[in-house]
């Protein structure tokens, strides 16, 4: 028998093993609603850095917004969620992000300098107080 075959002994798998039943958790863990944030109230429209506009996200409107140079992006808030549906920039990536409803998520469209922000309630931020 040749002395250069390796021989893998049962241990020699624990830490393969291990790692990829760790990475499948973190995986699905970061895709469930434990891992999403809270709900967002606020939907924060800002322009070249400045704060545009601000809508609440349980309203339904359509808006225009003037971004950088000019260009236009067209923003939809319907069922509780902001999406951009339109804009006028070459790669138009920011038409092709998903909605967006929860707290701290966001569209970005650089061309045109426009990001828009959901916020809510921060996680430690009180509703009520009981006595």
């Amino acid at each position: 028998m040749d002395s250069s075959v390796l021989k893998f002994k049962k241990s020699d798998y624990i830490v393969p093993v291990f790692t990829l039943l760790l990475s499948a958790g973190v995986f699905l863990f970061a895709g469930s609603p434990l891992y999403a944030g809270s709900a967002g109230d606020t939907v924060k429209v800002y322009v070249d850095g400045e704060e545009y506009a601000a809508f609440p996200l349980n309203e339904e409107r359509d808006i225009i917004i003037k971004g950088y140079a000019g260009l236009d992006n067209h923003l939809v808030i319907k069922d509780g969620e902001a999406d951009i549906v339109d804009a006028h920039c070459p790669d138009k990536l920011c038409v092709h992000q998903k909605r967006i409803s929860r707290n701290r998520e966001t569209i970005v469209c650089l061309p045109n300098r426009v990001v828009i922000e959901i916020e809510g309630k921060s996680e430690g931020e009180v509703d009520a107080v009981s006595r």
